[in-house]
């Protein structure tokens, strides 16, 4: 498992949005477009605002990207708790990406299981049949979810979709979300989680049982070569 540690979470930050820069230039020079599934949060939101400084936007081959979302919460595009939101007002509207090439998680007037389809058919007309993205950006809840896959959910077991949606009790509030076999087959995953009270999930992801089902972060493949795990200090605890 490649974890690495840092002393502040600036250098976390740069460090991830660096990630970025040399990932999307290998990918742009392999195959002439980077595909990217972003996450919310306020871990990301940080590394989309530093993305959006002239110091790192200005080497981005920014009309190349394909980006998508990891997942959502089924609420408008102009809801503060939508995820797309978010990177659109962090990131994208400072940056010169194609919006053609941007695919939101939400349509209005639509269900969310029969938006999942529709999604899952955008991602395959992007990534082909392969559904390989070049870089997956994760978090990890203080529950152990990653994406919106939450503990002691049927989704964990999906292995056909691409995409699926679901109404989360907990919650009040249909999800949706990439699923476990497309997130694993990314060309490179980084997962973002830090402070204190992420310290339990984190010591289940580097020593605990093999448990997905309550802790839905050891479905990722940490043993994968692409695989990183940015964290702090505080969340490694002794």
């Amino acid at each position: 498992m490649n974890l690495k540690i840092f002393d502040n979470l600036d250098e976390l930050y740069r460090s991830a949005a660096q990630l970025f820069i040399e990932r999307s230039a290998e990918a742009v020079a392999r195959n002439g477009q980077f595909t990217v599934a972003l996450s919310g949060g306020s871990s990301p939101k940080a590394i989309f605002q530093l993305l959006a400084t002239e110091d790192y936007y200005t080497k981005i081959d920014w009309d190349r990207w394909f980006i998508f979302w990891v997942d959502e919460r089924w609420v408008p595009l102009d809801d503060d708790k939508s995820n797309a939101k978010m990177t659109i007002e962090t990131l994208l509207d400072r940056v010169p990406v194609n919006r053609a090439q941007v695919f939101p998680m939400y349509r209005d007037h639509m269900e969310p299981a029969e938006f999942a389809k529709i999604y899952e058919n955008q991602m395959r007309e992007v990534l082909g049949d392969s559904g390989i993205f070049d870089l997956v950006l994760l978090g990890m809840g203080d529950d152990g979810h990653t994406a919106s896959l939450f503990p002691n959910q049927p989704i964990l077991n999906e292995k056909e979709k691409w995409v699926d949606a679901y109404y989360l009790q907990s919650q009040d509030m249909f999800r949706i979300t990439l699923t476990e076999p497309v997130i694993n087959r990314a060309e490179h995953l980084l997962v973002v989680a830090f402070g204190e009270a992420k310290k339990h999930a984190l010591q289940q992801v580097l020593t605990g049982a093999y448990n997905p089902t309550q802790y839905p972060i050891q479905l990722i493949d940490k043993e994968k070569p692409g695989f990183q795990f940015f964290t702090d200090k505080a969340a490694v605890g002794e």
